[in-house]
């Protein structure tokens, strides 16, 4: 019991700061206790702020408190100090392994608690006493008895190393800096010690820093997601309930398409069957006609003949009858086409649509990521990118997959269209291109014009408001069989390499980062772009008109 008051009252007396019995104790304003020299530290780093706190319970304190030793304390302590050796349990009181030993013990050696920088000694409790005891003793700097002051001895000299040699960037003792660090550029550990705290101070102050800004972006980015969970289930919802007012509206389509069809069925039916209905009373009326002539044709009486003949002949040459005005009844086999046509445009409008739905909801990575190196590496971000028949100009015949345009000397029949090149001989992509993508350009011919354009570059008018590089909207690698030039926006820019018939592009929209390279056995960079793209980009090819005849094309490749 006496053993555990003990433990208990020097637990009660360590200083929260170094973990250690209480030395030159001071009582701040709070009531906390702590080492004179462990407070007056803490509080130098606090200097700048000019606010004070208590390490424990955070109580601030403006102006810095004055610092007084505590006598009670002190005495109590001393008191400890010499029956603490007593009341530890004896195998506590002994070194063993990963223990600093007494060096004054001469039989089984205690554990060491101070290490005396001026002895250059490690003391156990029994063996500091006199530190504490002398005046001469007690003016010895003493410190924790660890390993780690062990290696504050220089191996050389056997001094404590309390000089720092600027020049080899190493703590000396006296002797070295007479000796091997003789005129090297010397400050006392100490001096040098104050002065990286500054440095520690000012890094100290970036990492705050730092991390304000980190944790705004933190909160912000928290925020963010917030928002995007909030954005994606409220889009969800406002698309279930669209769709769902989509399909509405095409059941009411059904439903009133049904009716009209049956309504116009019987109608017609009903026409047909009064039809039907006089036309067998025209018959049956002809057929009584008939046997009055056939009566009348087989009379002997000339005189009545003549008198009844006039009469049934107009009778039988009257042109009111139903079956003069007949029309043809109407037919329903065109409604199944017309229908076909209706739900083609409907699907080419969602279509169409689908590919932006696809851009605005598109998550990009938040943090950039390095631009591939390898040919394989940049097909991982290959896009499937087709010819748009509505961009092309009428010189340019597409494949069937839209994926080939082939120079022609007649013109294509293209239905006209507000998209459609006029006088450029160009084409666009279907696809719009966002994000990081990656295709290859496959040409032959005497040359060809590889681009990204925005969509509402020009599609009339002079070169400058619809060519591909010759205005802002656009960005081209001209290939010509000798030579390679890149156009922005009419600024031309040659560009040295070997002409390949196959071209790869990179794009990274976000990033504002367009690559053109030559692809053969090797990826060979020809030109890179940095700007910001405000729109997403289309891929575009342009055939030169002076190729006719040598069969001049151009195909977009998504694979080796």
């Amino acid at each position: 019991m006496a053993q555990g008051g003990t433990q208990l009252d020097s637990a009660k007396f360590c200083c929260s700061i170094c973990l250690d019995l209480l030395q030159d104790p001071v009582t701040i304003p709070c009531g906390h206790s702590y080492c004179m020299s462990c407070i007056k530290a803490c509080w130098d780093g606090e200097e700048q702020k000019k606010i004070y706190s208590c390490p424990q319970c955070r109580q601030t304190f403006t102006p810095r408190p004055v610092l007084v030793k505590s006598t009670m304390l002190a005495e109590l302590l001393e008191e400890m100090k010499k029956t603490r050796l007593q009341a530890a349990p004896p195998d506590l009181c002994y070194a063993g392994p990963g223990d600093v030993a007494c060096d004054v013990c001469t039989t089984r050696k205690r554990k060491a608690l101070r290490f005396c920088q001026v002895c250059l000694a490690s003391y156990c409790e029994h063996h500091l006493q006199p530190h504490y005891d002398a005046p001469p003793l007690k003016k010895h700097k003493l410190v924790e008895a660890t390993v780690q002051p062990q290696e504050n001895i220089c191996s050389r000299h056997g001094e404590v190393m309390k000089i720092f040699c600027r020049t080899d960037q190493q703590c000396i003792c006296y002797l070295c800096s007479m000796d091997g660090h003789n005129g090297h550029d010397t400050i006392s550990a100490a001096a040098e010690r104050t002065e990286r705290q500054k440095e520690l101070w000012v890094s100290r102050q970036k990492v705050h820093k730092k991390m304000l800004e980190t944790h705004k972006n933190l909160m912000s980015l928290h925020q963010e997601v917030k928002s995007i969970l909030f954005s994606a289930d409220k889009a969800v919802e406002d698309s279930e309930k669209i769709f769902t007012e989509l399909m509405h509206f095409i059941w009411r389509r059904k439903v009133d398409v049904k009716l009209h069809i049956r309504s116009q069925q019987k109608k017609e039916v009903s026409q047909g069957v009064a039809l039907l209905k006089r036309l067998k009373q025209e018959i049956d009326e002809l057929r009584r006609k008939d046997a009055e002539l056939e009566q009348l044709s087989h009379t002997e009486d000339h005189i009545h003949f003549l008198q009844n003949y006039p009469l049934l002949s107009c009778l039988s040459e009257s042109t009111d009858s139903p079956s003069n005005n007949i029309r043809p009844l109407r037919s329903f086999e065109d409604v199944p086409a017309v229908m076909s046509k209706a739900r083609d445009k409907l699907q080419a409008s969602l279509d169409e649509e689908w590919s932006e739905i696809m851009r605005v909801t598109k998550v990009d990575d938040l943090l950039t990521q390095p631009e591939p190196k390898t040919r394989d590496e940049f097909f991982q971000h290959s896009c499937p990118i087709t010819l748009d028949p509505n961009t092309a100009h009428t010189r340019l015949s597409l494949s069937k997959q839209n994926r080939k345009a082939t120079l022609r000397e007649k013109k294509q029949s293209y239905p006209s269209h507000p998209d459609r090149f006029v006088e450029m001989w160009q084409v666009l992509s279907k696809e719009s291109l966002t994000g990081r993508c990656y295709w290859e350009v496959e040409w032959r011919g005497e040359g060809v014009l590889i681009a990204v354009s925005y969509k509402d570059i020009g599609r009339t008018g002079t070169d400058d408001a619809c060519g591909f590089g010759c205005n802002d909207k656009s960005w081209a690698l001209d290939c010509y069989m000798k030579r390679y030039q890149f156009t922005h926006n009419n600024i031309v820019t040659p560009i040295q390499g070997q002409v390949s018939s196959r071209v790869g592009v990179y794009l990274d929209h976000r990033a504002g980062i367009l690559s053109f390279y030559s692809v053969s056995e090797t990826m060979t960079l020809l030109h890179r772009v940095q700007t910001t793209f405000t729109q997403p980009l289309y891929a575009g090819l342009w055939l030169p008109r002076f190729s006719f005849g040598n069969g001049a094309s151009a195909v977009l490749c998504h694979s080796k």
